[in-house]
């Protein structure tokens, strides 16, 4: 069901998961590890998407969801983020050079995505991977509307990036 490739540590949490999906892109390579470029997607997310953010926490807000912000609400310049800390949206829960797993958690749905990268010489696949777990009702309310718009918004996101 998930596609998320063996290699991707967030490929651990996909089983039973009610969503998940996975989309790649090539990039040019100068070294960059996986939070440097989560770090660029979060600081370039197009204006679309954080309309609809806005426009998702104000309904969550009504309907009893976490407010969650904005994608960048963080500082651009920190770049020494560690487990634990929140960085955006999400509090990151696992980070290597290669991949960052960032974690968002309430009593409707437990939400995993994960950014790996895979140098090969100038240039690198970056693997954007999400996984969602259901825990009730309203959650699966929630991904009825969100999961069609994840599918639109992660390739949208990842075209931010610089193009080979």
């Amino acid at each position: 069901m998930d596609g998320i490739p063996n290699h991707v540590m967030l490929k651990q949490y996909s089983h039973d998961a009610t969503f998940s999906d996975n989309h790649v892109r090539e990039i040019p390579y100068n070294g960059e590890t996986a939070m440097d470029v989560y770090l660029q997607l979060m600081n370039s997310t197009p204006g679309w998407i954080d309309a609809l953010m806005r426009l998702r926490n104000r309904i969550a807000s009504l309907l009893g969801l976490k407010h969650l912000g904005n994608f960048d609400d963080f500082s651009p310049a920190k770049k020494d983020f560690n487990v634990g800390d929140r960085v955006g949206i999400f509090t990151m829960i696992y980070r290597s050079p290669v991949e960052v797993i960032m974690e968002d958690r309430d009593k409707h749905l437990d939400v995993k995505v994960s950014f790996h990268i895979t140098p090969n010489g100038n240039r690198a696949t970056v693997t954007a991977s999400t996984v969602v777990h259901v825990k009730n009702r309203l959650g699966k309310v929630y991904m009825f509307f969100v999961g069609p718009a994840h599918k639109l918004i992660v390739p949208a996101t990842l075209n931010k990036l610089p193009k080979i």
